[in-house]
C-alpha cells in the first residue's frame, strides 16, 4: 500500500517530492500505528496541512471501515451456519500462517544481533507467563537503552511545514477527541472502555499493524473476554479480505460488543493515536531521529514484540484443532506469504479449499 500511495502522490499528482516521501515514511515506520494510514495522512499534511492529513486519511480508512461494517454483520448473523462454519476452519490455520510469517518478517527487520535475540526470547518469556504487554514494551525500551549504545542514526532532511496554524489544528482536534472521550464516559461506560483499550492498542503499536496483534488479543479476549481466540481470528481473516491496514479488525471487536455504534467508536479509537502522532511528530522527526536515546530505546522495543508475535502466534495455534488437512494448508500459505504471494491471494485460495476440505 505504501508503494502504491507513493506512485500517486509523487509520480501522478506531484504532491510532494520523492525524498519528502521518504523521510515520511522513515517516520511513520518509527512511531507507533498503523503505517500505510499514517503515510497517507504524512501526505495530506505535507500537501495541505492537518486539514489535508485529516481529508487523507479518513479516505485512506473509510473503504475498508465500510466493507468491514458488513462484513462484520454478515458474521454475526451467519458464523453458525455450516458453510460459514467450513470457510473460517480453513481461514483461521491461514492467519496463524499470517502472522507466523509477521513474526519471521519482523524478526529479519528487527534483530540485528546476539542482545535483539535476548530481548525478544525474554519478552516472548514475560508474555507467555502472563506479564502484561505494555509493562514487557516498557522493559524492551529501557534493556534498549543499556545494550544499544553504538547505534548509528540516519540523517534525514529537516521538513519545513507548510502550514503555520497546524499546532493550533492539531490542538483543536485533540480537544474534540477528549471531548468525545468524557461524553462517552458519561454516556455510555462500555464504549468509553471500547474507545480506551483500542487507543491504547494504537498508542504502543510501534513496527506497524502487526505489532498491534499481541495487545489487541491480551486487552480482548485475555484480559476482557470480549469474545475467544477463535473469534479474534475470524476477525483478523475477515480484515485480510479488505483493502485497509489489520488493525481493522477492530470494527468487528466494535460491532461484536456493541453493534454499529461499538463499530463506529473502536475503528476512531483505534486509528485516532496514529493520526495524531503523525501530525504531530512530521514537524520534529529530524530532531527524533537524531536522539540516540530514541534510537535506542525504539532498537529494544522492537526486539520485543518480536517475541510478542511469537507467543500470539503459539496462542491463535492452540485455539485450533489441527488434523492433517489443516496442517499442509497452514504449511502451504505459510510458504506463499514467504514467498511474498500477495495475501489477498492467499486468503481467496484458503477460501475455495476450506469450501471442500471442512
Amino acid at each position: 500500500m505504501v508503494a502504491y500511495i507513493r506512485r500517486i502522490a509523487v509520480e501522478q499528482q506531484r504532491w510532494l517530492d520523492d525524498a519528502t516521501f521518504r523521510d515520511g515514511v522513515a517516520l511513520c515506520q518509527t512511531i507507533p500505528g498503523a503505517t500505510a494510514m499514517q503515510v497517507a495522512a504524512y501526505v495530506g499534511f505535507r500537501a495541505r496541512g492537518v486539514a489535508g492529513a485529516a481529508v487523507s486519511f479518513i479516505g485512506f480508512g473509510l473503504p475498508a471501515f465500510i466493507l468491514m461494517v458488513g462484513l462484520s454483520a454478515f458474521y454475526a448473523r451467519s458464523y453458525t451456519l455450516p458453510p460459514v462454519v467450513a470457510i473460517f476452519h480453513g481461514l483461521q490455520v491461514v492467519v496463524v500462517a499470517l502472522v507466523a510469517n509477521a513474526t519471521v518478517t519482523f524478526g529479519q527487520s528487527s534483530l540485528k544481533g546476539f542482545w535483539d535475540v535476548a530481548i525478544a526470547i525474554v519478552a516472548a518469556g514475560l508474555f507467555g507467563w502472563g506479564v502484561s504487554p505494555i509493562l514487557v514494551i516498557a522493559l524492551a525500551a529501557l534493556a534498549g537503552l543499556a545494550i544499544h549504545k553504538d547505534n548509528s542514526v540516519e540523517t534525514l532532511r529537516a521538513v519545513s511545514t507548510k502550514e503555520s496554524g497546524s499546532v493550533v489544528s492539531l490542538a483543536t482536534i485533540a480537544a474534540v477527541a477528549a471531548f468525545g472521550f468524557v461524553l462517552l464516559f458519561l454516556l455510555e461506560r462500555r464504549l468509553f472502555e471500547l474507545a480506551t483499550v483500542l487507543f491504547k492498542v494504537d498508542l504502543f503499536a510501534f513496527g506497524g499493524g502487526f505489532a498491534s496483534l499481541p495487545l489487541m488479543f491480551h486487552e480482548i479476549v485475555e484480559v476482557r473476554s470480549w469474545m475467544d481466540g477463535q473469534t479474534f481470528l475470524n476477525g483478523i481473516a475477515l480484515g485480510q479480505t479488505t483493502p485497509g491496514p489489520i488493525v481493522i479488525t477492530a470494527t468487528l471487536v466494535g460491532y461484536m460488543v456493541a453493534g454499529l455504534v461499538g463499530a463506529v467508536v473502536a475503528t476512531v479509537g483505534v486509528f485516532l493515536p496514529s493520526f495524531l502522532i503523525v501530525v504531530g511528530a512530521a514537524s520534529y522527526f529530524d530532531k527524533l531521529r537524531r536522539s540516540a536515546y530514541f534510537t535506542r530505546a525504539l532498537g529494544g522495543i522492537l526486539g520485543s514484540f518480536v517475541g510478542l508475535l511469537l507467543i500470539v502466534t503459539f496462542r491463535f495455534a492452540s485455539a485450533i484443532s489441527w488434523n492433517v488437512p489443516r496442517t499442509l494448508l497452514a504449511v502451504a500459505a505459510f510458504i506463499a506469504l514467504l514467498a511474498k504471494v500477495d495475501i489477498i491471494w492467499v486468503v481467496f485460495a484458503g477460501t475455495l479449499i476450506s469450501v471442500f476440505l471442512f
